[in-house]
């Protein structure tokens, strides 16, 4: 957001349940942040933007394109799951209500693991006590129903609905959802723009900034042809 600031006007919107949103619902699913995103634009007056989404982020941006595509101009998706089974093993099984919560009710111990895993999901130094801050904002709940909800998603059968420009960015050796996702946004919308990085992960972003940043951008720049 720092480098496109520069260019564009951009918004970072936290889900309900993490970050600084609020904490207190009684459902967490992939479709209730997809409604959250048509309100937050609503609130502000965006009538029409490029939605730029990581992770869950990005399976959210893809649905919104779908249900709201008037509110859509480009779409992109970074380390994605189009797929909800594509979660590693170990993230889909914390969606299941006892290993949550018994990983938040022991959230030194889980840290402390975290902290020790952290470089086989991220090179970057900072990541650690980035994870940490994040897993500080999340409530056992948020965490484990928009987890369940995601691992039950599968977007394949409606990718034929995104029609406004879209781009998947994938890293090659993400350890959190299968870095072969690109597979079947790319089946489902053959217009796509794929750009894949070898030596990242899931977050890409982090490993190798100047080269994401830039690849982002310049589909951002780049205008669609016209309508035939």
């Amino acid at each position: 957001m720092a480098y496109l600031g520069a260019f564009y006007r951009t918004y970072a919107m936290d889900f309900w349940g993490f970050g600084e949103s609020g904490k207190k619902r009684e459902t967490y699913a992939v479709s209730d942040f997809v409604s959250l995103v048509d309100q937050f634009m609503e609130q502000l007056g965006i009538v029409h933007a490029p939605l730029v989404g990581h992770s869950m982020g990005g399976t959210v941006s893809l649905s919104v394109a779908i249900k709201y595509p008037e509110r859509v101009s480009k779409v992109v998706v970074v380390g994605s799951p189009i797929v909800g089974s594509s979660l590693a093993p170990l993230l889909k099984l914390s969606g299941y209500r006892p290993i949550a919560f018994m990983l938040f009710n022991m959230m030194g111990v889980f840290r402390a693991g975290m902290k020790i895993y952290s470089p086989y999901i991220c090179s970057d130094p900072r990541f650690p006590a980035m994870m940490d801050r994040d897993l500080s904002r999340t409530t056992v709940e948020s965490f484990l129903r928009s987890i369940a909800s995601l691992r039950r998603t599968d977007l394949t059968p409606l990718l034929s609905q995104v029609k406004v420009p879209a781009m998947g960015i994938y890293g090659d050796k993400d350890v959190i959802v299968h870095p072969k996702q690109w597979q079947p946004m790319l089946r489902g919308i053959p217009h796509a723009v794929i750009e894949r990085f070898p030596k990242s992960g899931h977050f890409l972003m982090l490993e190798e900034p100047t080269a994401f940043t830039q690849k982002l951008k310049t589909f951002l720049d780049t205008q669609p042809p016209p309508a035939s």
